[in-house]
Parts: C-alpha cells; structure tokens; sequence
C-alpha cells in the first residue's frame, strides 16, 4: 500500500509530494527475491502507479508604483490648495508688518513660506525691546486685523511669557521676539528656503519704525 507524505508547501501554489512504501526494507539489508534491477518498483512508478504533477507557479505581477496625483499639494506645492490665491493673506501679513513697524519693533520681516508649508502662507516676524512693547505690538495687530481687516485670530502663544509671542491667523502667523529669542531660534535660518518679501513690495519701509 502507498501512503503521500507531503512537504510544506514551497510557494504559494505549489506543493511537492513524495510516495512512501511503509515497511520497506532498509537499504543495506535487501529483503529476498529483490525485484530485477529493471523492474518497476514503489520508488520507479509505473502506468499504473499514481503520479504527482508540479502545478506550474503562477507568477504575480507587482503592481506598478502608481504616480502621486498632479494636484496633491506634498508634491506640486502647497499653493494647489489655495483656490483663491494668496492676495488676502498678503493684506493680513502687510498689515501686520505695517502695525509693528508703527510701534517701533526692529527687524521686521514678512517671510513667504506657501511652498514649504500647507497650513501657512506667511510668517512675520519682529523684535521689540521690552515686556510692555511686545504686548503693545501684538495687541495693535490684533486690533487691526480683527476690528478693521475682519478676521479671526485662531491662536496666541507666549503673551505672558513676552519672550515670544505667536499670533495664529491661520494663513499668516506673527512672531515677535525679544532679541536674545529670536537670535536663538533664529527662524530665518530654520525656513531658510522661503522668499523674503521686500518690505518695499508692500509699501513698507524700516525707516517707519
């Protein structure tokens, strides 16, 4: 009698099996009348022996990577995202720059960060010397953008600190410093890639400070 002992299976859609004879002699003791060397045996299988077929492997194509969406903004800039473009967030970042040149803060710098950033459009940055001048800067442009531009500060940081204060107007966020902060975290540097708006673009100047 036959029995299949069958190993693991080698891929997906294969398995390979192998006849045993249970109670076969050993090989160095040859049990009497030993078939003829040509004769058909359990390992030699014949018409009549059962045979096993290797089930072809069936190959599984990888799919191809597929090429990211041309209006994903991670890859063609966040600017995709912005159906309306960045005019209005322009008008926030100008006056907010405009308020702080007003009341005197030093250094001030509108960034352009809506290539690095999918939240952001422009950062603006500004140094005061004092507790009392930071909030009076940050208290000027809220006012201005709230009361006259109409719109919505999301967020304030800082404001009791006076180290560093962050505004949050979502498109535009403002940062104003003491001087040692703002040297040490240095955000210039740290957005390096973004555009520096010149103050004259804007109808600025450093000298109105």
């Amino acid at each position: 009698m036959l029995e299949y002992a069958c190993e693991a299976p080698k891929t997906k859609f294969t398995r390979l099996c192998v006849m045993n004879e249970p109670d076969s002699p050993a090989p160095d003791s040859p049990a009497p009348d030993d078939p003829a060397p040509n004769s058909p045996t359990a390992d030699s299988p014949t018409a009549d022996s059962p045979t096993v077929e290797q089930q072809p492997v069936e190959s599984v194509a990888e799919p191809a990577p597929s090429s990211p969406p041309e209006d994903n903004p991670m890859v063609t800039g966040s600017r995709s995202i912005r159906p309306h473009g960045l005019e209005d967030a322009l008008k926030l970042a100008t006056a907010a720059a405009r308020v702080a040149l007003d009341n005197k803060a030093s250094d001030v710098a509108v960034l352009d960060v809506s290539a690095q950033s999918a939240e952001f459009d422009f950062f603006v940055l500004g140094t005061g010397t004092s507790r009392r001048q930071l909030h009076a800067v940050s208290e000027q442009i809220d006012d201005e953008l709230e009361k006259v531009l109409g719109d919505h500060r999301m967020g304030i940081e800082g404001y009791d600190e006076s180290r560093w204060i962050v505004l949050d107007y979502g498109s535009v966020v403002i940062h104003l410093f003491d001087d040692e902060t703002r040297e040490y975290y240095d955000l210039e540097s740290l957005w390096a890639d973004a555009k520096l708006v010149p103050l004259a673009d804007l109808g600025l100047s450093s000298s109105d400070a």
